[in-house]
């Protein structure tokens, strides 16, 4: 029986993730760093922290580094991009199918309760959630499980009987540590990473409804 589904949120409602590697992507050539290879940039996906971006510039800078400056300038860049970006297909649907059977909503995020929450006001979206599990003292990054669980603890449902939906291999792994049953939906980065773990992957919940996946659970 399913009682609840909790969403990412970084890639999965709103695709924060390419401006993200765009922005550092373009800060790295700014400074003469080279390229961030997609391997290496996959470690950050979907979990806070993993590589010190900073420290690898510094390393690989082959002009003048000022890291106020570097940060003032990839913030631009990742908010022109930000701007361009809309809640991803299927979305909204999915939370009104969510509604209408009386299914309780969250979000498990490796980011921290302000980014998320900033992103859903802008949005209009933050009502529609009951809780965030987000990235902070008492709730360790994904690959860890803590965000999922302290969302089903929160909504009172047992992990089995809530279905995660995710974009990355570190929030799959997450959510499917905890006992959740998952769904992946990668976005155009994450397209490009293994997520064969996961218990299904689709192109978009535009294509795949809370109906379907009620079917392909049961």
């Amino acid at each position: 029986m399913i009682r609840a589904v909790v969403f990412d949120f970084d890639g999965l409602i709103l695709d924060t993730e390419v401006p993200v590697y765009e922005a550092w992507a373009h800060a790295f050539e700014t400074y003469g760093c080279g390229p961030i290879p997609m391997d290496e940039w996959a470690k950050e996906i979907g979990t806070n922290g993993a590589l010190d971006l900073v420290a690898m510039m510094r390393a690989r800078a082959t002009k003048p580094f000022d890291e106020d400056e570097m940060h003032e300038l990839r913030r631009i860049r990742r908010e022109e991009l930000q701007a361009l970006e809309e809640v991803r297909p299927g979305v909204v649907q999915w939370l009104d199918d969510a509604d209408a059977h009386g299914l309780s909503l969250a979000i498990a995020s490796s980011s921290p309760t302000d980014w998320v929450e900033y992103h859903l006001d802008l949005l209009g979206l933050r009502s529609r959630f009951q809780f965030l599990a987000c990235f902070g003292t008492d709730i360790a990054a994904k690959p860890e499980p803590d965000s999922y669980q302290a969302a089903c603890r929160a909504l009172g449902v047992e992990p089995a009987e809530a279905i995660a939906v995710e974009d990355s291999p570190h929030g799959v792994t997450a959510a499917q540590r905890a006992g959740l049953r998952c769904i992946a939906v990668p976005n155009a980065i994450t397209a490009q990473l293994d997520l064969s773990h996961a218990d299904v992957v689709v192109h978009s919940l535009a294509e795949f409804s809370l109906a379907d996946a009620h079917d392909y659970f049961s």
